[in-house]
């Protein structure tokens, strides 16, 4: 062996132990100290549960999440063109089946979006309070929202008949 094959080595065994103790070594761990308040929130800042190491918990698996709900919400979504388009060719309100099919759809598409605004954006974990009343006030408004499309299907013009009469004025 060559004198600098066994120089390289040793500086190779030197590197890996100085790095090796280094990683053992604990870190120094320092406190921020604030004037005036012990804890101070920062709104939408984040709020951790436990500590770094814990492990991750992942939801328990379900059908309506993954794919089967993305598939869902893109069969909605394309079956609204077809539906408007139906609404716009058949004028009046001869049709209650397609008010009806019509106001559920746009009404879920439109729940399905806000949920995932707040399943984004409003996460429980960094919003603890809003993050679990929103969804509720969600549910709540699109069971408010249901109930109005069947009184307005059902006890005025229909869907259908606001859409001819829109598009004509």
């Amino acid at each position: 062996m060559s004198s600098a094959l066994v120089a390289r080595n040793a500086f190779n065994r030197r590197i890996a132990t100085t790095f090796a103790r280094r990683a053992i070594k604990p870190m120094a761990v320092t406190s921020f100290v604030r004037s005036n308040t012990s804890h101070a929130y920062v709104p939408g800042g984040p709020i951790y549960q436990g500590t770094v190491n814990d492990p991750t918990t992942f939801p328990p698996p379900s059908r309506t999440h993954g794919s089967y709900h993305w598939a869902f919400e893109r069969l909605l979504s394309a079956g609204l063109v077809p539906l408007t388009a139906a609404a716009f060719v058949t004028s009046g309100s001869a049709y209650p089946l397609l008010d009806g099919i019509l106001g559920v759809s746009l009404v879920m598409h439109s729940h399905i979006g806000f949920d995932s605004l707040l399943v984004d954006y409003l996460h429980p974990r960094k919003f603890p309070v809003l993050g679990k009343a929103l969804p509720w006030v969600l549910r709540a408004t699109t069971v408010g929202v249901l109930v109005g499309v069947y009184q307005f299907n059902t006890n005025d013009i229909g869907l259908t008949e606001l859409i001819a009469k829109v598009w004509h004025a």
